[in-house]
């Protein structure tokens, strides 16, 4: 499945913490109403950085080239360490620590210039200087900030790759039994704290299994809701192309109605100028009957009144 345009997930990680959702969904409501309902799915699967996070994925998005000289300065001090390089490692160290001076004023100068952002007095700066310095320490999270899209801080206990062997030394010959040492107090305190720690590990892992099968029934619900919105905003687009359809149907026949309106009113005004002239005509042959009514009484009295001829 194709992940969500490069531009847009930097855009959205962008976003201040508090304004973060609404863009997300604001986004994947656009990308359905464009016709890509699996962009959408992607879009509403992104989830919000706490805003220690956000603070170091506004460094990587908007100065890559820093972060990338961090990840180069990360390789070398493992790279130190490893071949334990004493003067070569405190070097290291020391530029590791103007490097995440400057990195952490730059996130200060970053975020002034976002719309919305938190005050600097509520800037979580030392969660961000603690997830630099694990950048510095771990690979992986390394490679987390760089992607622009961390979710939450990050913390690193120790500093190095991996744990420093043990050494001892041989003289020769089978190695000597070791002698019982007395358990002092602070190694039970040492033991206890470890114990507490395995426990709080292990009630982690639990916690981060059950919101792992919580997690994908939600996406599962998800995916089937989105399909069931897919398909209601097909259906509405087609309710509006039918409906469009009418109202052009019903546009027509109001416009032959209008025609058929005014031919009827100009045939009721023929029919009424009709009958004033057939009025007329009728009036005017009664008077021309009328007067050769007339005129026949009155030749009849003129040949009455001239009598017989002698």
């Amino acid at each position: 499945m194709p992940d969500p345009p490069r531009a847009l997930v930097e855009q959205l990680y962008r976003t201040p913490p508090d304004r973060f959702v609404a863009a997300r969904d604001a986004a994947a409501a656009e990308a359905r109403r464009a016709g890509d309902p699996r962009s959408a799915r992607e879009i509403a699967r992104l989830r919000r950085p706490t805003v220690a996070a956000w603070l170091v994925n506004l460094l990587a998005i908007d100065r890559p080239e820093l972060v990338a000289d961090l990840v180069q300065l990360a390789e070398a001090l493992r790279s130190a360490q490893r071949e334990l390089r004493g003067p070569r490692l405190r070097e290291l160290s020391a530029q590791r620590r103007a490097v995440v001076g400057a990195l952490v004023a730059e996130v200060r100068r970053l975020v002034a210039t976002v719309e919305g952002a938190p005050s600097a007095g509520k800037l979580p700066l030392a969660e961000v200087e603690a997830t630099l310095n694990a950048a510095l320490s771990d690979a992986e999270v390394a490679e987390q900030v760089r992607s622009g899209r961390l979710l939450r801080p990050a913390h690193y206990a120790g500093f190095g790759e991996v744990p420093r062997p043990q050494l001892r030394l041989v003289t020769g010959g089978e190695e000597p039994p070791l002698a019982p040492t007395r358990e002092r107090p602070q190694d039970r305190g040492a033991l206890r704290a470890e114990q507490a720690q395995r426990a709080a590990r292990a009630e982690r892992a639990r916690r981060r299994k059950a919101l792992e099968k919580e997690l994908t029934r939600a996406r599962t619900d998800q995916d089937r809701a989105e399909t069931d919105l897919a398909g209601a905003v097909a259906a509405e687009r087609d309710g509006v192309a039918g409906l469009d359809a009418v109202e052009t149907q019903l546009a027509e026949l109001e416009r032959r109605r209008a025609v058929a309106e005014q031919e009827l009113s100009r045939s009721r005004l023929a029919r009424r100028a009709a009958e004033r002239a057939a009025s007329a005509a009728r009036r005017r042959t009664g008077e021309v009957e009328a007067a050769m009514e007339a005129l026949d009484a009155e030749e009849g009295d003129a040949d009455a009144s001239a009598g017989p001829a002698d």
